[in-house]
């Protein structure tokens, strides 16, 4: 390729084209994709780029980054930089077992970390981010955090909110802090794993309760506080994990009623509720003396934010929460806090947010269209819940799956009790292209469709 001659792949940057860096990275790609750019070709100088494109040289250089990033170029010292030859996938295995949310389209992550880091670092004291913090984060976390609740419950007092590194420190944490060893917690029969983990190594024991295509059934759950006097009820009422069912209002409000009646405590785990198409009210809005809510922002905008708020109405209850979190976590990483902090803020979390529901969404309606009569989701949220044709059992699927490359969750991981149920949770976010993921979903497509082989030995 010769400098003096513009290259061929030449893009237009449009105003209205998002960052330029991304458009001539695109540009890069599509070059090499179909076929005018080859591996083993030079690319021109970035300065001589810089020129062609009338951009400046961080531009062009952001651009190449971001081509290695994706494993379009390579460099070789003074020489220059070229097109690299193809990476060789290894291992293809095709992720649908973890429930992370999709990498929205149109989002550049890498500058909006970059500013975002940025703007904390400006901002706050290093000092600060660089040492402990104690009582549930500062006072700026529990006012992101009473933002971050607001479109559930309006205005609150920030000072009810408790910063948590995660969910699951802050559904371990209110087991230790509300139960004693041997007491009961209610649960569906298929329910979040972290919760049979935790009741586990805490010596607490899982009673399931009778769940229908609504959520847990009320008559059966005052029936077993009645019988058992548990120390906590845990719910996931919205695009419940793993089943997708989001309980309606009305049956949240007789919930509420019976954990008042029973003077039960409820924890509701709600982590997909702000990625839901109109949720109803959290059951924490008719009982919240009673409730324990709990939101991530693991799940809307990505599992490195491991930042949890909960909202605990009463005082002398939070202080024993903090006192059960600290025996095991003592504080959000103030850095990592500090930058939820700052996104949500500055409108940055709504940003992501949205890109993630918008491809979730999409994701969704390739799963519907590839799984057909199978398909078992809500429309919106991470997963899908597959019932199985009864030739296939789910730890049956899972193997055979895996066999194929693909990694799906059987029943078994949620189950709570003794009821097995055939199912397999499918997570649609993980993988990051969609092209494989369409791959994926269609090789266990074929996979369902055919009846499983007969067990053989391999005799080497």
């Amino acid at each position: 390729m010769q400098d003096d001659h513009p290259p061929i792949w030449l893009p237009r940057l449009v105003r209205q084209g998002g960052p330029r860096f991304l458009q001539i990275a695109d540009a890069l790609q599509a070059a090499v994709a179909g076929g005018s750019l080859k591996p083993g070709d030079r690319l021109p100088p970035q300065r001589h780029l810089a020129a062609q494109l009338d951009v400046d040289l961080t531009t062009v250089t952001r651009a190449y980054d971001e081509a290695r990033r994706r494993h379009l170029l390579e460099g070789r010292g003074a020489r220059g930089t070229y097109v690299a030859a193809p990476k060789v996938e290894l291992t293809s295995v095709l992720d649908l077992s973890m429930n992370t949310p999709p990498p929205p389209e149109g989002v550049d992550f890498d500058d909006l970390l970059k500013q975002g880091l940025s703007q904390v670092l400006m901002r706050s004291d290093a000092e600060l981010l660089m040492t402990y913090h104690l009582g549930g984060g500062s006072d700026s976390d529990r006012k992101a955090g009473a933002h971050w609740l607001a479109p559930m419950f309006g205005a609150l007092d920030a000072g009810e909110v408790v910063v948590c590194p995660g969910a699951q420190a802050a559904i371990a944490a209110l087991m230790l802090a509300l139960t004693e060893p041997g007491d009961v917690i209610l649960a569906e029969p298929v329910s979040y794993p972290g919760l049979r983990a935790a009741a586990t190594q805490f010596g607490r024991r899982i009673i399931a309760v009778e769940a229908d295509q609504y959520g847990m059934v009320p008559e059966k759950l005052e029936q077993a506080c009645r019988q058992h006097q548990p120390g906590l009820v845990y719910l996931n009422p919205t695009l419940q994990n793993p089943t997708a069912i989001t309980m309606g209002e009305r049956r949240r409000q007789e919930i509420a009623s019976i954990a008042r009646r029973c003077r039960v405590r409820l924890v509701e785990d709600d982590p997909y509720w702000l990625l839901a198409d109109a949720p109803p009210p959290p059951i924490a809005t008719w009982a919240p003396e009673q409730v324990y809510y709990i939101s991530t922002l693991s799940k809307c905008l990505t599992p490195g934010l491991r930042v949890a708020f909960v909202l605990i109405r009463d005082p002398h209850e939070r202080e024993r929460f903090l006192v059960a979190l600290r025996s095991f976590a003592l504080m959000v990483a103030p850095l990592t806090a500090a930058l939820a902090t700052q996104w949500i803020l500055d409108g940055s979390a709504d940003g992501l947010m949205e890109g993630v529901r918008k491809e979730a969404r999409l994701r969704h309606r390739m799963a519907r269209d590839i799984l057909a009569g199978r398909y078992g989701g809500a429309g919106d949220g991470l997963h899908v819940w597959l019932e199985l044709p009864g030739y296939w059992s789910s730890s049956q699927l899972a193997r055979a799956a895996d066999s194929e490359g693909i990694a799906v969750t059987p029943a078994e991981a949620f189950s709570t009790g003794s009821e097995s149920v055939n199912a397999i949770r499918i997570s649609l976010g993980s993988i990051k292209d969609r092209a494989r993921l369409k791959a994926g979903l269609q090789r266990l497509s074929h996979l369902l469709a055919r009846r499983p082989e007969p067990f053989r030995v391999a005799v080497v």
